[in-house]
């Protein structure tokens, strides 16, 4: 092992070198103005109830939401594999691989005037109210064009040079 200092976008930097197998690995360190004291960034302390129920709840919520098959294709790196790809035909003169096609979907487009006016209505059936204000199309109805105001003019006249 070592103690290097080296240069490193435009500082110089303190390094611990030292061989790993067949390899030179080199451990960047800090200089002390660089560390930062742990208990800056710690969060403040909060008073937490104790409920068993509550705690009984989050711990149902953390396993309902726990999953144990990240071993799906879901979860497959695909960028990695694509990389890896491109780099092998760059290395033997081969021409690139082709992007595959995806097949994306449009999103889904909402009307909200008509979800609003859904919205409201399920809210009067659910309180029993049959009548009241209606919601009303709001983008067709025309506006009447601001109206000028008059200049202010102050009783003086204008000076000559």
């Amino acid at each position: 092992m070592a103690v290097a200092k080296y240069a490193w976008s435009g500082r110089e930097r303190l390094g611990l070198l030292r061989v790993r197998e067949d390899v030179l690995v080199l451990h960047a360190m800090r200089w002390p103005d660089e560390i930062r004291d742990p208990a800056e960034i710690l969060p403040p302390p909060v008073d937490v109830d104790e409920d068993e129920d509550e705690i009984k709840g989050a711990l149902a919520l953390v396993d309902t939401m726990t999953r144990e098959d990240l071993h799906d294709e879901e979860f497959h790196d695909t960028y990695t594999e694509a990389l890896a790809k491109v780099i092998e035909a760059k290395r033997g003169d081969q021409p690139l691989p082709e992007a595959p096609e995806t097949e994306e979907q449009p999103g889904k487009v909402l009307d909200l005037m008509a979800a609003l006016q859904e919205s409201v209505q399920k809210a009067r059936t659910s309180r029993g109210e049959t009548g009241g204000a209606d919601v009303h199309d709001l983008s067709t109805a025309k506006k009447s064009p601001a109206k000028k105001t008059a200049k202010k003019t102050t009783g003086r006249k204008p000076r000559s040079a």
